[in-house]
């Protein structure tokens, strides 16, 4: 994939064909014939766009995961209570749930991709370990002691409302009751 190169109108209608398709139905399920179909273009402009599935899963990850970020980053900003401002991806988490009811596409990926070498394995990788910094960011400018384990347990909660997402349950609304918790207790004490 060429990335300096600007997506065109039948390069976005693929990636989103192919987001729909592999979130509802997932990677290894969907060929590229279906996504070319739903796409309404050729398997030749899909391979001569993206030059090959892989390489559009990864096109299709990298979408979602800006889409994500962009979120996460309002919820943040948004905030103005340290403790808000630490446990606001959870909130981004609830705006995101509305639309993404399969859980979380990236774990889904990792989970059909094994290899680390492949690019779509690391993009998600990748988005795993931009969460944990930026808890880790947060927790550090609220002030808080031992902000890299805050971060672990805050990402061990996160990613357990999103595993938990598709089943008849709503553990976010907990989730994030128990991380505002954890952020609380380990407030500085006051002077």
């Amino acid at each position: 994939m060429q990335e300096a190169q600007p997506m065109t109108p039948a390069g976005r209608r693929i990636v989103a064909a192919a987001e729909e398709l592999f979130y509802s139905r997932g990677i290894t399920a969907v060929g590229v014939d279906l996504i070319a179909e739903h796409s309404g273009v050729t398997k030749r402009t899909l391979y001569n766009r993206f030059g090959s599935k892989d390489q559009l899963v990864a096109a299709y990850l990298m979408e979602r995961d800006q889409r994500w970020r962009s979120l996460v980053v309002a919820s943040v900003d948004a905030c103005e209570d340290p403790v808000e401002t630490v446990t606001a991806p959870f909130d981004a988490l609830r705006t995101w749930s509305r639309t993404s009811t399969r859980g979380c596409a990236f774990i889904n990926a990792l989970a059909e991709l094994p290899d680390p070498s492949h690019p779509a394995h690391r993009i998600a990788a990748d988005q795993k370990l931009w969460l944990l910094s930026l808890f880790e960011e947060l927790a550090t400018a609220a002030g808080r002691s031992g902000p890299a384990a805050l971060a672990t347990q805050l990402l061990v909660l996160h990613e357990g409302a999103l595993a938990t997402q598709p089943l008849p349950l709503d553990t976010l609304a907990e989730t994030t009751g128990l991380a505002r918790a954890l952020v609380r207790a380990d407030a500085p004490p006051r002077p």
